[in-house]
């Protein structure tokens, strides 16, 4: 039988979210979306919702709150995602970094619903 985690640091999907909210971070420092306050701004935000819905559903210590908290964190995987889209369309992202961070996005947002699952069927 697995360790009980004991803070939303060793999550695996906490780790990932923050590693993938610093490729963003460097990401939205080149070129175009350098200045363009506006997508770089809500990229930004979108991306570090994830992370941050994890800790605070985790650290609410309620399975429903937590459940809650994992599901607004997924909603933010796929925000980011279409934001990438955009990104990608107005010219501000090669398609080979288009393709390296919305395939991340898409690995996050099953990571968190397999974890939901894990969390909704656990008997805790």
């Amino acid at each position: 039988m697995g360790k009980k985690t004991e803070c939303f640091e060793d999550l695996f999907i906490w780790q990932k979210a923050v590693e993938f909210a610093k490729e963003i971070y460097l990401i939205t420092e080149k070129k175009g979306l350098k200045n363009d306050f506006g997508l770089k701004n809500q990229m930004r935000d979108s991306t570090v919702s994830i992370s941050s819905n994890i800790a605070e559903g985790f650290e609410r210590r309620s399975r429903k709150e937590y459940l809650n908290f994992l599901n607004i964190a997924k909603g933010s995987a796929g925000e980011i995602r279409s934001q990438l889209y955009v990104a990608y369309e107005i010219g501000y992202l090669e398609k080979s970094e288009f393709d390296n961070l919305r395939e991340k996005a898409r690995f996050l947002s099953g990571s968190i619903a397999n974890h939901s699952k894990a969390i909704f069927n656990s008997e805790i």
